[in-house]
């Protein structure tokens, strides 16, 4: 018999029923085999980032907008507690992000202390991002708020004085130093590749009013400002690459609504007004994130007053305006050691 004979008679109805029975399977493995491929390559493409201090008014809406973005991100957040990180949850999932969104998982969420490196280890392992939005919170000592208003009120004294200050979460030495520091340094360690940074303005003033608040560990002035500004130095001397974002005052508002402007130096601090959304804050951090314009910058951001300006929607052309400026490390005042 020869072959083509034998491969041009039709198949008998026993293997026909054994042929079509062997198709489910084999259809379900390759679904199974292209669902593998689809989750792997979506994988590549979503860019990991860690936000810490993720519970906090700035660190949430960083969190919000990379969210929102889709599979552009894969985003999880670092908070101190549990407890901090179930309400951060329920703040995301019934406040900041709407029906249509992605719903943020509490797989999601990372417990950990800043100053503990196995801790920040574990939770950048894999990361290509860090967004760091920790910082010391200064809070009034409630004793001091009654006793300068009963100075200001009853007794009318022209120079009440000023209310006392604790912290809320550790003073800036352990928080925005040695927490960053620790950051930073796990980071490398991850294999990061972009950190952006949220600081603060007037980190080239000795004196401004932020360094005298608080209490530091060593019995002196918090000097918050100027810790933040030696992190800073920290990450720069890594060899990370950076985004260094120092805002002016926070404002609690929608974003994309105001033009923004940038400066470096504190140069900003010498106008009227230099206040910021920060929804808007949050914007330039996230935008930061995928945009070169951005990589190993340091710079001042503020905005004008609602209803002054254009609405600024080009973030490339925002930080295109400082023409390649950076802060200056230089005129950071010696405070701390």
């Amino acid at each position: 018999i020869s072959l083509s004979a034998g491969l041009s008679e039709s198949p008998t109805p026993q293997a026909e029923l054994y042929f079509f029975s062997l198709q489910p399977y084999a259809m379900m493995r390759l679904a199974l085999a292209a669902a593998l491929l689809l989750a792997l390559l979506g994988a590549s493409d979503a860019l990991k980032v860690l936000v810490t201090g993720a519970a906090g008014r700035t660190g949430s809406l960083v969190l919000q907008q990379l969210v929102k973005a889709g599979d552009q991100f894969e985003t999880k957040a670092l908070v101190r507690t549990e407890k901090s990180g179930k309400k951060l949850r329920r703040k995301m999932n019934r406040r900041l992000l709407s029906r249509g969104d992605p719903k943020f998982s509490k797989e999601a969420i990372v417990s950990a202390d800043v100053t503990s490196t196995e801790a920040l280890a574990s939770a950048m392992d894999g990361c290509d991002a860090l967004v760091v939005c920790t910082s010391a919170v200064p809070k009034p000592k409630m004793r001091s708020i009654l006793k300068f208003m009963w100075k200001k009120m009853v007794l009318r004294k022209a120079d009440p004085g000023r209310p006392e200050f604790t912290w809320a979460s550790g003073p800036p030495e352990d928080v925005d130093w040695t927490g960053q520091k620790n950051q930073f340094d796990a980071a490398v360690a991850a294999g990061v590749k972009h950190v952006v940074l949220v600081g603060s303005m007037g980190g080239t003033q000795k004196d401004n009013f932020l360094n005298s608040i608080g209490e530091g560990k060593d019995g002196g002035p918090g000097n918050i400002l100027a810790w933040k500004r030696k992190a800073e130095k920290y990450l720069i001397e890594t060899g990370l690459t950076y985004t260094i974002v120092h805002p002016g005052g926070l404002l609690n508002e929608k974003g994309q609504q105001r033009q923004l402007r940038v400066g470096v130096d504190d140069e900003l601090l010498a106008d009227a007004y230099r206040s910021i959304p920060r929804a808007d804050v949050a914007r330039v951090c996230v935008h930061a994130l995928t945009s070169d314009k951005y990589r190993n910058r340091s710079f001042d951001l503020a905005s004008f007053k609602a209803g002054e300006g254009a609405v600024t929607e080009e973030l490339d052309a925002l930080i295109d305006s400082l023409e390649g400026k950076n802060c200056d490390y230089g005129k950071t005042p010696e405070l701390v050691a």
